[in-house]
């Protein structure tokens, strides 16, 4: 049996953890962790990194069970609020809040009062009305989120907001690769796509330069933020962006990289007139083997989903040797279950037993 989070130096917290009838979480959370919400990872540290990092590990081991079934989360009600459409990251929410014992609503915006008129604010007063404990929200604009948590007593997780940000995938991002490579410090991961119009690339920009890896951006200049990479500082600043490095050929950005993600490409940037066509696109980024094979013997190949084919990722990297992106998309509901633990600050000493042992 699991003997939960790991503790190894540089890779978490250090809490020492107890194991009674299943995985036992730390009696009492770190005093660095302090969060009601989770907006995106611009302000978290590398200790509270680590420990979503260690707490998902424990939620493995629920996972791996025959009945994967706790009750730790018992009495407490998450609603999904979804004004975008979501296959991966809504589904596993509701999965990982069930798995720990939620009562679980979802709300899908086109089918609310949502139609009818009612704006944000409104509708997330409802929601918290009827009794929510967590709202877990996806929202087109940026910032809606942080709306959200501002104007209710919600605990408000992001989903996804506009361009802006994606905490949730760059923590699973983070703990596949972590799963693999083990420390991230000094690792090379480069970011393939359209850094411009990707709140997943944003997050992880985030989250990966917070424990230390080197993370280099690739794509069309006519997708990459103005001023990034510049000589001077305080571009990044106006960016509010953290440094990084920028290389537009792929051929030598990928060289020598731990990990190559590939970002979606949507076809309206060609319609938009970002990039000449298609074909283009193909010819000079997408990660195919030929050009994963620049990279370190047994590099990690991600995308987030979901995945043009063909276009930013040729289908023998998608689901060759080095692919992890369905192993991305099982990760999602172990970090998803424990950003819900962290953040309802579960009981005392909890214990990831199965039901009917609280």
């Amino acid at each position: 049996m699991s003997n939960g989070p790991r503790s190894s130096a540089g890779r978490g917290t250090g809490t020492a953890v107890k194991e009674e009838r299943g995985v036992r979480l730390p009696p009492t959370l770190p005093p660095f962790w302090h969060r009601r919400h989770v907006l995106d990872l611009d302000d978290f540290s590398a200790e509270e990194i680590g420990l979503v990092m260690d707490t998902a590990e424990a939620m493995k081991e629920v996972l791996s069970r025959q009945i994967a079934r706790v009750p730790t989360l018992r009495g407490t009600t998450v609603v999904t609020l979804f004004y975008e459409a979501s296959t991966r990251t809504r589904t596993s929410f509701e999965l990982a809040a069930r798995v720990l014992g939620a009562d679980v609503m979802s709300i899908a915006a086109s089918a609310s009062s949502v139609q009818k008129g009612e704006s944000l604010v409104d509708t997330v007063l409802t929601v918290q009305a009827v009794g929510a404990d967590v709202l877990v929200m996806r929202h087109g604009h940026s910032g809606a989120p942080y709306l959200a948590a501002r104007h209710s007593n919600l605990k408000v997780v992001n989903a996804g907001d506009g361009w802006h940000a994606h905490p949730t995938q760059a923590l699973l991002d983070l703990f596949t690769m972590r799963s693999h490579l083990g420390d991230l410090r000094g690792r090379k991961v480069v970011i393939v796509g359209d850094i411009t119009h990707s709140r997943v690339a944003r997050s992880n920009m985030w989250g990966l330069t917070a424990v230390g890896a080197r993370v280099v951006l690739c794509g069309p200049p006519t997708l990459m933020p103005v001023g990034l990479g510049g000589a001077n500082g305080h571009e990044h600043d106006e960016l509010a962006l953290p440094p990084v490095e920028v290389n537009l050929d792929l051929d030598r950005a990928i060289e020598g990289a731990d990990v190559v993600m590939a970002l979606r490409l949507q076809m309206e940037r060609q319609q938009a007139g970002l990039i000449p066509s298609v074909r283009e696109y193909v010819r000079l980024y997408q990660v195919n083997g030929e050009r994963l094979a620049r990279a370190k013997p047994g590099a990690l190949a991600m995308h987030p989903g979901p995945m043009n084919e063909g276009i930013e990722i040729s289908p023998e990297v998608a689901h060759g040797v080095h692919s992890v992106i369905e192993e991305q998309v099982t990760n999602g509901v172990a970090v998803r279950m424990a950003v819900l633990y962290l953040l309802t600050n579960a009981r005392s000493g909890a214990v990831l037993g199965t039901e009917g042992q609280a």
